[in-house]
């Protein structure tokens, strides 16, 4: 097949190929928010989060940490000024945020789960679960 034709062959199945696209286009968008810096990662990205849902309050949000990015969802976490963690991340879980924290990490850093906070859930790897998220799921990666 000559250049010529494989071209038209592409752009006329372009929109065959827009099909799912379109037709998923009344379902709300998918996002994982990825932290793995710490508190001021964590607190940026509850700013960001509270913005994107008043903006979009049907958004489908899940906040994945791992490394450092977990330790917000620690009980007693504080921002710098002092401002508690816990009651900004319950809030969230009342709008359905999913908050998920790296199993490998707590046993890396020795934290016990009973530490986290009620909302936090388990993943066995966070880098696994953030990539599960966007390759099977249709999930859009953001890293604030």
């Amino acid at each position: 097949m000559n250049r010529r034709n494989l071209l038209k062959l592409v752009a006329g199945m372009a929109p065959v190929l827009m099909l799912p696209a379109l037709a998923s286009a009344d379902e709300p968008v998918k996002v994982v928010y990825h932290l793995t810096e710490g508190i001021d990662q964590a607190a940026r990205a509850m700013g960001n989060i509270r913005n994107h849902l008043r903006a979009e309050p049907d958004t489908k949000v899940v906040v994945v940490t791992n490394g450092d990015g977990i330790r917000f969802l620690l009980n007693g976490a504080r921002e710098r000024n002092g401002k508690p963690f816990d009651a900004q991340v319950a809030a969230l879980a009342q709008q359905g945020v999913e908050f998920r924290v790296c199993k490998n990490t707590l046993t890396a850093h020795d934290v016990p789960v009973a530490q986290l906070l009620p909302e936090a859930r388990l993943v066995t790897s966070g880098v696994v679960e953030a990539a599960r998220l966007q390759a099977k799921e249709g999930y859009a990666y953001l890293r604030p």
